[in-house]
């Protein structure tokens, strides 16, 4: 509202210079561009990522085969995390020896994560295995590529904004430099002259 009021006000001022109306202008197309172009852009970047992350998860359920495996042994008492603000959400996962056979139905065995609190030799939990046996993480879900997909928007839109808006300050640092440059050569030519006497003044 201050843009557009401002443009107005500068219409038939005749105290207003040429960059008055175009540090006006400047303001009012940098306000449609965040309003209209930030949003736009952060749509169409939302999309093309939430595009490319579905088909990562489809990739992933396709690949990615849920097995169920055997305990061995503990492999690990020590914490996986030593800081304990961190480990928190960890605290249920255990890391174990185990055999588990792949989708293949080759025989495997190594160290797992196991979602178990104390495990026990026998014990069963479910891990994630590509198509010949081989450990692998858990696929994504399509909620998490779906909340993924809309932070990338929003944060796509949120930096084009902030580009219009540093673009905008620094068209006017250098109008405000410029303008500031005519006043110095100004009182140069004048301003020595001020205040003597038989000058006209």
């Amino acid at each position: 509202m201050r843009t557009i009021t401002g443009l107005w006000r500068w219409r038939h001022n005749p105290l207003r210079r040429a960059t008055d109306l175009v540090e006006a202008w400047v303001a009012l197309g940098a306000l449609l561009l965040v309003l209209v172009a930030a949003p736009l852009v952060g749509v169409l970047a939302g999309g093309l990522a939430g595009d490319a992350l579905q088909r990562s998860v489809r990739e992933q359920r396709e690949n990615r085969h849920p097995v169920t495996a055997t305990v061995v042994r503990d492999a690990d008492l020590t914490p996986l995390d030593p800081d304990p603000e961190t480990a928190t959400g960890r605290d249920s996962h255990r890391r174990v020896l185990a055999h588990w056979t792949g989708p293949d139905g080759t025989a495997r065995r190594g160290t797992a994560m196991a979602a178990l609190e104390s495990p026990r030799r026998g014990d069963r939990f479910t891990i994630w295995t590509d198509g010949s046996g081989r450990l692998v993480g858990r696929p994504l879900d399509g909620a998490t590529a779906a909340t993924h997909a809309v932070l990338a928007g929003f944060g796509t839109a949120v930096a084009c904004a902030g580009a219009v808006e540093g673009a905008r300050r620094l068209l006017l640092w250098r109008m405000v430099r410029r303008r500031y440059d005519h006043w110095d050569r100004a009182w140069s030519r004048v301003g020595p002259d001020w205040g003597r006497t038989g000058t006209g003044s």
